[in-house]
């Protein structure tokens, strides 16, 4: 019987096997599907597409993590001439530079004392423009993967928009070269050598029995194993759409949707080996706004196109599209903050970890905060016996 069983083999799982295992642990992973990865797993070549735009962003603790392993492998960032080419949708045209009020509001205000309990809307529009505070809340489209975040926390919004929307050069935000499989393979591989036994296509429906237990699911499925029909958090929607075309110069970089909070990125720029030579591969997200149809969306964001990829449609190879939903981590409503997220620590030895639990951080950078403290504990949960024999190894 393994020491500490982990169910999920994602970002946050993988997390908590390495630091369970770093800590003289027995871990067994138990993976639903045929391969580890989750939400973070890379489709194939020909073209290497993530399960929507991802990101990381190097002025967190869960990035230092990854480095201080080794796990980051090849990564870059926006070089110069990349950061020189990001364009900025804005009333209906594309600028390259921010507007000044928004400009402002980051800079200026950057020590403000933010409340929790207000709407950001509420909030920013008693100090702010509205036309800036439409303009902060457009930029974080791809933060947020939300179509309505002026009715979020403002404290909640206020450090995204300081963590990654201040403009500065380099920008936080890392790109794994290979996209996120390749980041998901080489923890695979730190795991197996520290010991860890990662068994793949098996889907657990009961807690297992004899020893802490990390349920690193999504909160649906986590929902189902712990019988809890409460374990539920926000999370944001947005229509999803790849992109694969012939090389032009005219292309942009990055793109934000300043007017409606959608998001364009040619990942292919930074990471040649995404696609073919001679070939762009854009990912781009729209984030649906209540009530609205997949197809909508996906209209607004091929508008965006429009002005980010000029002549898109003539130049087509490859396009997929897919809606994320309730899969882009957790939103904090007004009143709340991620303390008050589903708890890591469930009882009788069983811990959560996942981008919806109770730990601070960005996208991301929440599976595996919430991951390293689900290790800590479930390594101190296991009966005193496994504790001596691995602190006598």
């Amino acid at each position: 019987m393994a020491n500490i069983t982990i169910i999920g083999g994602g970002l946050a799982g993988l997390t908590a096997a390495i630091s369970a295992a770093e800590q003289g642990a027995r871990v067994t992973v138990h993976e639903a599907h045929s391969h580890t990865g989750g939400r973070a797993r890379s489709a194939t070549g020909p073209y290497v597409t993530n399960d929507g735009p991802h990101t990381f962003f190097d002025n967190g603790d869960a990035w230092h993590w990854l480095l201080q392993r080794g796990l980051a492998g090849r990564y870059v960032r926006l070089s110069f001439h990349e950061w020189t080419r990001m364009r900025f949708r804005h009333q209906g045209r594309l600028r390259m530079t921010l507007p000044s009020g928004y400009m402002k509001m980051t800079w200026r205000h950057r020590g403000t004392e933010v409340p929790v309990d207000r709407s950001f809307q509420d909030w920013a529009s008693e100090r702010f423009a509205q036309q800036t505070v439409n303009e902060a809340l457009g930029f974080l489209g791809p933060i947020l993967f939300d179509g309505d975040p002026g009715r979020l926390s403002a404290a909640f919004v206020w450090e995204r928009l300081l963590r990654v929307g201040t403009p500065r050069f380099p920008l936080p935000s890392r790109y794994f070269i290979g996209g996120w499989g390749a980041l998901i393979a080489r923890m695979e591989r730190v795991a197996r050598a520290r010991g860890v036994v990662i068994e793949t296509g098996s889907r657990l429906s009961e807690l297992p029995a004899g020893g802490p237990v990390i349920v690193a699911t999504s909160l649906a499925s986590a929902r189902s194993l712990l019988r809890d029909p409460g374990l539920e958090w926000p999370s944001g929607t947005a229509a999803l759409l790849d992109l694969a075309v012939t090389h032009s110069k005219k292309d942009g970089n990055v793109s934000f949707d300043m007017d409606e909070g959608g998001f364009t990125s040619q990942y292919s720029d930074h990471d040649p080996s995404l696609a073919p030579k001679g070939q762009s591969l854009f990912q781009g997200q729209m984030p649906l706004r209540p009530g609205e149809s997949k197809a909508d969306a996906l209209a607004r964001l091929e508008k965006l196109f429009d002005l980010t990829t000029p002549g898109w449609r003539t130049r087509l190879l490859w396009r997929r599209e897919g809606v994320s939903r309730g899969r882009t981590g957790a939103l904090d409503l007004p009143g709340l903050s991620w303390r008050d997220r589903p708890a890591v620590d469930r009882g009788d030895g069983v811990f959560l970890a996942g981008d919806s639990v109770a730990a601070p951080g960005i996208l991301a950078e929440t599976s595996i905060n919430s991951a390293l403290r689900a290790a800590r504990l479930a390594v101190n949960a296991r009966p005193a016996a496994h504790r001596s024999a691995a602190l006598g190894r």
